[in-house]
C-alpha cells in the first residue's frame, strides 16, 4: 500500500532520525518542561469543568432567545440546544499554563448575533459560581466580534455562530462541523466564525506524526512569545499561522523528530519566496455551498497586497495573515535569521536549547524612540472595552507610521502593558490619561487577598482641560467636551460643628469637633500600547502629527468613544524615560548618552564637519539681535510635543512630561 503524501508536494527527506537527533529530541522536551510549556493535570481539569459550565450556559442562552424568538413554542423552546467548540492552541493540544481557550458558540437559525451580545454576557455572570468571571469585555466592532473574560482564572474568547441549516442543532455529542453545508447562508463574518473550530481539526488531519507536530509547535510558540512576536492583531501571525507553517515542514519532513522540525523551521520560512503562499492543501475553488470569497491573488488585489500569506485548509480558504505589514514582517525576518543561527548550532551541540527562548530586547535594547498610545477609561467595565477596541486599531496606526518618508521601522509591542492609578481630583486624572503619569499607581494594601480587587463607584463624567484649553486624553485637535454642572468630582461633604454652648458651663467635647476627612479617590484604568520608532539615518526632527491625529479621530468617531469617561492620548517617549514597569527584574533599562556640551552639536548625525566653539563675547559687544519670531498657537505647540521626536534630549520637564 502507497504511503499517504502529506501536502501539496512530495516530502524532501523520509530519513529516519539518528540517535543523535533523537537525544536532541528528548534534550528540547525537557527545556520546554523546564520552561513551565506544560500544564498540570489538574489545571487540565479545571479547564475541561470550564467548559462544561459554558456548555450549560450557552444551552441556556439558546432556550432564551428561543422564549424571545416563539414564546408560545413549548417545543421548540424545550428542545433548544446550545453548543461549545473550541479552536486554537487548546483544540491542537499545545496550551499551557495561562493559556487562554479559544472558544466557539453554536446556535440554531433563529439565535441572532444581537440576542449573543444582549443576552450571553448577563446569563453567564448569572450562571456562572460567583466571583468567577472577570474582565468581562464585549467588542462588537473587530474584525471577528467578541466576547472576552476570565472564567475561574481562565482567559476566554467566545465568538459567535448560528447556523443557518439548522432549526435545532443535534443532541450527539460526536457532532462535528466538518461538513460544508453547514457554510450555508452564512455572511463571511459567520463564516470566519465557524471556521476556527474547522482549520483546527484540518491541520491536525494534515499533518503526519501529531505527536511530533505539536511538541515542534510548543517550541515556536514559545520562541515566537518570547521574542514578542506572537499577536494577529498586531499584526504578527497569530496562533493558527505559526501552527500551519510549523505543519508545513512537518509535511516536507515526514519521519522527522520534533528537534529537527524546529531547526528545519528556521531554515525553511527564513529562506522563503514570500509573496508564495504557505499552502497545507490545494486551495478549493467553486464550492456550490456559499459565495464567501475565496483566497486568489490572481482576481483580488487586496489578496496581491498580502506580504506573508499563509493560507486556511478548510473551505473557504483565508489568508490567516493579512494584517502583516512592512515593519512587522521586517521584524518577523530579522528573528527567522537570529533562529537559524542558533538552532544550527544546538544541532551540532554547541548550545543549549534555552538560547533559542531567551528574552526580546524591545525596551531594553530595541529602539530610542517610542511613541506610547495610551487608552483609559474612569470604570473597569468601560475600560475592557475600550481597550479591546483601541488595540484592533492600533496596527492601522503602525500602519501609517510606517508610511512616512522618514521612519525606516514602526515596530508595535504584541500586548498592552496594564496600569491601574489612584486619583484624589481632576488635576491627577488628567497627569495619568494625557501623559501616563506613573505617579498614582494604585498599589493594594499589605494585608489584602490575593486577587481582591479595590471596590470603585461609578464616576460621573466630566471635562479634563489640558494647559492649552483642549480636553486632555484627546489631544487639541480632538471634538470638545460638552460639561455639565454635576462634571466635577464629588467630595464629601463637609459636616458643620455643633453649636457652642455659651456661659461658664461651656467645655469642649471630643465629639463636637468635626472630622476631617479626605477627598474620596478614584481609580483610572490604563492600557499602554509601545510603538519603537525607528527614523532613517540623520533625521534631526521627526513629525507625526498628521498620522496620529488622523488615526485618533477615526477612533474618537467611534460609539464607544465616550468624552469625559474614556480617553485616548499618544505620547513621544524616549528610551531613557521607559516607566519602570515595562522592564523585568535583572534587566538593564537604556541609560543617557553623556556628552561633553562644545561637541553635541557637531556630533549629531548627518552632521559631516565640526563645528567651532562660541566664541565669547568681549568688552561691551554685543552679539547681533535675531528678530523674534511668533510663537506657535497652543494646539500646535502640544502636536509639536506629543509627537515630534526631538533632535536633543528634551528640557527635564518636557521629557517627564512625555514619559509620564
Amino acid at each position: 500500500m502507497a504511503e499517504r503524501i502529506y501536502g501539496i508536494t512530495p516530502p524532501i527527506s523520509t530519513a529516519l532520525p539518528t540517535e543523535q537527533e533523537k537525544q536532541l529530541n528528548q534534550a528540547l522536551h525537557q527545556e520546554l518542561r523546564a520552561q513551565g510549556t506544560f500544564e498540570s493535570a489538574a489545571e487540565t481539569e479545571k479547564r475541561r469543568k470550564v467548559l462544561s459550565d459554558l456548555e450549560k450556559i450557552a444551552t441556556a442562552f439558546v432556550r432564551k432567545a428561543a422564549e424571545e424568538k416563539e414564546p408560545k413554542n413549548t417545543i421548540l423552546i424545550r428542545d433548544a440546544i446550545g453548543r461549545i467548540f473550541t479552536y486554537g492552541s487548546y483544540r491542537l493540544g499545545v496550551y499551557g499554563p495561562g493559556s487562554d481557550i479559544d472558544t466557539l458558540v453554536v446556535a440554531p437559525k433563529y439565535v441572532t448575533l444581537d440576542q449573543y451580545f444582549d443576552i450571553f454576557p448577563n446569563l453567564l455572570v448569572e450562571m456562572a459560581p460567583p466571583g468567577a468571571i472577570t474582565d468581562l469585555s464585549v467588542v462588537r466592532d473587530s474584525f471577528v466580534p467578541i466576547i472576552k473574560f476570565e472564567y475561574s482564572g481562565i482567559s476566554i474568547d467566545l465568538i459567535f455562530c448560528s447556523i443557518q441549516t439548522l432549526k435545532q442543532l443535534p443532541a450527539d455529542k460526536d457532532w462535528s462541523l466538518v461538513d460544508n453545508n453547514l457554510l450555508r447562508g452564512l455572511s463571511e463574518a459567520e463564516i470566519r466564525s465557524l471556521n476556527g473550530t474547522r482549520v483546527t481539526d484540518e491541520i491536525l488531519n494534515l499533518v503526519p506524526e501529531p505527536a511530533t507536530f505539536k511538541l515542534a509547535l510548543r517550541a515556536i510558540k514559545l520562541w515566537a512569545q518570547r521574542k514578542a512576536i506572537y499577536a494577529n492583531i498586531m499584526g504578527y501571525p497569530g496562533g493558527v499561522a505559526w501552527a500551519m507553517m510549523v505543519a508545513r515542514v512537518c509535511q516536507l519532513y515526514p519521519k522527522a523528530t520534533s528537534a529537527v522540525i524546529v531547526n528545519k523551521f528556521f531554515n525553511i520560512i527564513y529562506k522563503w519566496p514570500w509573496p508564495l503562499p504557505v499552502l497545507l492543501k490545494d486551495i478549493e475553488y467553486n464550492c456550490p455551498v456559499t459565495r464567501a470569497v475565496v483566497w486568489n491573488p490572481k482576481i483580488y488585489a487586496s489578496d496581491r497586497n498580502h506580504r506573508m500569506p499563509i493560507i486556511t485548509p478548510a473551505y473557504p480558504s483565508m489568508c490567516a495573515t493579512h494584517n502583516v505589514g512592512r515593519s512587522t514582517m521586517e521584524v518577523i525576518k530579522q528573528e527567522l535569521r537570529k533562529g537559524v543561527a542558533i538552532t544550527d548550532e544546538i544541532m551540532i551541540g554547541k548550545r543549549p536549547w534555552k538560547d533559542l527562548f531567551a528574552k526580546h530586547t524591545f525596551f531594553t535594547d530595541g529602539f530610542r524612540y517610542y511613541l506610547c498610545v495610551i487608552a483609559s477609561s474612569r470604570t473597569e467595565d468601560r475600560h475592557n472595552e475600550w481597550k479591546g477596541l483601541i488595540e484592533s486599531k492600533v496596527r492601522l496606526l503602525v500602519n501609517k507610521i510606517e508610511n512616512h518618508g522618514q521612519i525606516v521601522l514602526a515596530r508595535p509591542f504584541n500586548k498592552p502593558i496594564e496600569r491601574v492609578h489612584q486619583c484624589a481630583d481632576v488635576a491627577q486624572m488628567e497627569q495619568v490619561v494625557s501623559s501616563g503619569s506613573t505617579a498614582y499607581l494604585y498599589k493594594p494594601p499589605a494585608d489584602a487577598r490575593d486577587g481582591l480587587k479595590p471596590e470603585t463607584k461609578p464616576e460621573p463624567k466630566q471635562e479634563v482641560k489640558a494647559e492649552n484649553g483642549a480636553p486632555n486624553g484627546v489631544g487639541a485637535d480632538g471634538p470638545p467636551i460638552k460639561s455639565e454642572p454635576s462634571d466635577e468630582p464629588r467630595l464629601p461633604p463637609v459636616q458643620e460643628a455643633p453649636a457652642k454652648k455659651e456661659g461658664p458651663d461651656a467645655e469642649t467635647r471630643l465629639e463636637d469637633i468635626p472630622e476631617k476627612k479626605e477627598p474620596e479617590k478614584f481609580m483610572i484604568y490604563t492600557a499602554n500600547f509601545y510603538i519603537g520608532l525607528q527614523p532613517i539615518e540623520g533625521v534631526k526632527a521627526l513629525d507625526l502629527s498628521r498620522e496620529v491625529n488622523d488615526w485618533k479621530a477615526m477612533c474618537m468617531n467611534n460609539l464607544q468613544y465616550e468624552p469625559g469617561v474614556r480617553f485616548l492620548s499618544v505620547n513621544y517617549v524616549k528610551n531613557t524615560a521607559l516607566p519602570d514597569d515595562v522592564f523585568e527584574p535583572g534587566e538593564t533599562r537604556p541609560r543617557p548618552v553623556k556628552k561633553s556640551l562644545k561637541r553635541v552639536a557637531s556630533e549629531e548625525p548627518g552632521n559631516g564637519r565640526t563645528l567651532p566653539p562660541a566664541k565669547r563675547n568681549a568688552g561691551s559687544a554685543k552679539p547681533q539681535q535675531k528678530p523674534q519670531q511668533q510663537p506657535p498657537p497652543p494646539q500646535q505647540q502640544q502636536q509639536q510635543q506629543q509627537h515630534r521626536v526631538p533632535q536633543q534630549q528634551p528640557p527635564q520637564s518636557t521629557a517627564t512630561a512625555a514619559a509620564g
